[in-house]
């Protein structure tokens, strides 16, 4: 039987309640009390702030992607709240030049008030992109190949990026900690296992790890976190005349679908009851069938 001293034992049956019955077989079995409960978005954050110190803790130059859309802002507040109020390592935007004139103002705001170490790096030009690809999917090959550029310039061994498991097929297959190769690629049938939480944080040779903290969280975690938070979005995500965007990118390839959902409370509604893709607005998602797994095989995100 374990036996407890005093002052553990007070603290462990402080707020036990002794007359129901269970409590106290539990600790009759077990020596100690369940954990006090966290709601779901306490765990969320919790296990995010857990990915990104381990990040920081086991990798030498890390850097934290941020694409100004609704996930990558989240992220960007999780890693605040990890080390305590200020972002220990770069956010690196790869810039398309195409994005919406409101993400850029964002951008440009937040990136000071977050006292962010931001760096913007460019993007090749159509013309060098692999003219096999589809259209959309070739223009969103620009930022693999502006990544690769920023990797070789920078020569960080770990990104964090902010995709999620139930944004896109191909994206489920991710794990959270996940080898790149040596040009940035990503061999989907060669993954570490990831159990209980224990990461494989050593990049091969030469190559680098993706870190992805909100793998987990779903499109209305996203949302209700960022209501609880007051994190700042940017306008574009909110309807207007009938339509807006759930998934930001560039201009020519990112369209708005209907919605009168003019706040979060809304948005969340919304999202209950409908069946309409996140990605419905990204010309990509509506290209061959391979289209995005090529992308990812090649480095992107």
């Amino acid at each position: 039987m374990h036996l407890l001293d005093n002052d553990s034992a007070k603290d462990r049956l402080r707020g036990a309640d002794l007359n129901g019955g269970p409590a106290v077989q539990k600790i009759l079995a077990h020596g100690q009390l369940p954990p006090p409960s966290m709601d779901h978005l306490d765990e969320l954050e919790a296990q995010s702030i857990y990915i990104l110190r381990e990040a920081f803790a086991r990798l030498k130059k890390l850097a934290l992607l941020w694409s100004l859309g609704k996930d990558s802002n989240v992220m960007i507040w999780l890693a605040r709240k990890a080390f305590f109020g200020r972002v220990p390592f770069p956010a690196l935007h790869v810039d398309t030049g195409k994005k919406f004139p409101e993400m850029y103002a964002f951008r440009d705001r937040f990136g000071k008030e977050w006292e962010l170490d931001l760096k913007v790096e460019p993007c090749p030009s159509i013309d060098a992109i692999d003219p096999t690809l589809p259209p959309a999917a070739r223009s969103a090959a620009r930022k693999t190949e502006g990544l690769k550029w920023a990797l070789t310039k920078y020569g960080f061994d770990g990104l964090i990026a902010g995709i999620r498991r139930d944004e896109e097929a191909t994206r489920a297959k991710e794990r959270v900690f996940s080898p790149r190769g040596l040009e940035g690629g990503w061999d989907v049938r060669d993954q570490p296992p990831e159990f209980w939480d224990h990461f494989n944080a050593s990049p091969p040779q030469g190559a680098h790890l993706r870190i992805h903290p909100i793998l987990h969280w779903t499109e209305a975690d996203i949302w209700a976190y960022t209501k609880r938070e007051n994190i700042p979005i940017i306008p574009l995500y909110l309807s207007k005349d009938g339509k807006r965007y759930r998934s930001l990118g560039d201009q020519d390839i990112t369209n708005p679908v209907a919605s009168t959902a003019s706040s979060i409370d809304e948005i969340l509604i919304e999202l209950d009851g409908t069946k309409v893709p996140e990605r419905a607005g990204r010309a990509l998602d509506h290209e061959t069938e391979d289209a995005f797994e090529r992308l990812r095989v090649a480095g992107y995100l």
